[in-house]
């Protein structure tokens, strides 16, 4: 499956736009890949679910804020891939009506109907990718760690203009309009100016120290958040943190892959966690109590009389969280019986009197569960 996109990135928005510019950013996309508009356009119909996806989330304060800290983990439920036409519209039934309902001026020729005229181009920075491995202990409480990142910052000695004195003149290819335009009979085609970028300026003397380009490598300290109950190969977002924009652009994100150190009391299946308690025939067949570890501490469990190899005993709420909820897992205790290898002489001599005692020999009754069964029950 590929990777999902950033949906600032999606829309082409600045991580803080306001409601009002996502929702304008959204009719763009939508108007732009519009299935009227591109029939038959496969590649176009998944551009317009994709958008469709990214407005779902930021047009709403509690996905957005969600989105914002732990990324497309946070909204996990949210996929438009599978969505039908008929879905999205419905769903945003007042952004359709306004493009396409007669009240949208689509105004003449190119940038008709988006105000007009050349914008300065605004420089995203890349992402960034960085593995961070946690304990099982940092992972049930949540953690704060501090990283040190080498990723390009903003050029401190123009500000991240790129320009060593500040002044900037206006591009000759273009006139400043940012654009070229060519037309062939009745065929007009705009173009953005390959000289400037689409900016409309050129920088009159460019930064000694980043070449004109307004960023420069460098490191910065970062401390993340990490929530608790997250899981390996979960990744989370840093908004900002990623590679600095040139020319005062728009930084990247930090994503942060998550690692489990393997722990050596307990195995993971999700919030639960799974510890292999031994315990000795007389244990097994007297009962008894006994102390297993558990994240922070232990936990004292009952074995009762007659425990048979194999019994899982569950001890409620000393398992893991569960990100974005109040949930906790369990702990599930396994239970194993353990047989010696080696006996003495006295050992040998009781073991063959309890061989020979009929109330050692196997009578499994119909409440006795099989392995298979046992196993069934638990990952039920």
């Amino acid at each position: 499956m590929a990777e999902k996109r950033d949906y600032y990135e999606v829309l082409e928005v600045a991580k803080n736009a306001t409601a009002d510019e996502i929702k304008k950013a959204y009719r763009k996309k939508a108007l732009q890949y519009h299935p009227d508009r591109n029939p038959g356009d496969k590649e176009a119909e998944e551009k317009f679910k994709e958008a469709a996806e990214a407005y779902g989330v930021l047009s709403d304060p509690d996905k957005r804020a969600r989105y914002d800290r732990y990324g497309h983990a946070g909204v996990g439920g949210q996929d438009f891939s599978g969505a039908s036409m008929n879905d999205i519209f419905s769903q945003f039934g007042d952004i359709f009506s306004d493009l396409f309902g007669g009240g949208f001026n689509f105004g003449g020729g190119f940038g008709g109907g988006f105000g007009g005229g050349p914008q300065r181009p605004v420089y995203r920075g890349s992402n960034l990718r960085l593995r961070v491995k946690l304990s099982l202990e940092e992972i049930a409480t949540g953690v704060k760690k501090k990283v040190k990142v080498n990723k390009y910052v903003t050029c401190q000695k123009c500000n991240g203009s790129g320009s060593e004195d500040g002044q900037m003149e206006t591009c000759k290819a273009c006139g400043g309009k940012g654009q070229r335009v060519m037309r062939s009979g009745f065929f007009t085609q705009v173009s953005t100016c390959s000289a400037c970028g689409g900016e409309g300026q050129v920088i009159k003397k460019k930064c000694t120290a980043c070449n004109g380009d307004g960023i420069v490598k460098g490191e910065e300290v970062i401390e993340l958040d990490i929530p608790a109950g997250v899981a390996e190969g979960m990744q989370l977002s840093v908004r900002g943190k990623g590679n600095a924009g040139a020319r005062n652009g728009v930084a990247g994100d930090l994503l942060i892959l998550i690692e489990e150190e393997k722990h050596k009391d307990f195995e993971r299946d999700g919030s639960n966690l799974i510890y292999n308690l031994f315990i000795s025939m007389p244990q097994a067949a007297l009962g008894c109590n006994v102390d297993v570890p558990c994240i922070g501490g232990t936990a004292s469990v009952k074995i009762p009389a007659g425990t048979q190899s194999g019994d899982i005993i569950r001890i409620k709420g000393k398992g893991l969280p569960e990100i974005n909820t109040r949930r906790i897992g369990e702990l599930i205790v396994n239970v194993n019986v353990w047989t010696p290898k080696k006996l003495s002489k006295d050992e040998e001599k009781m073991m063959q009197q309890l061989l020979e005692s009929e109330n050692f020999k196997p009578k499994p009754g119909a409440n006795d569960k099989s392995a298979f069964d046992k196993i069934r029950d638990f990952f039920s």
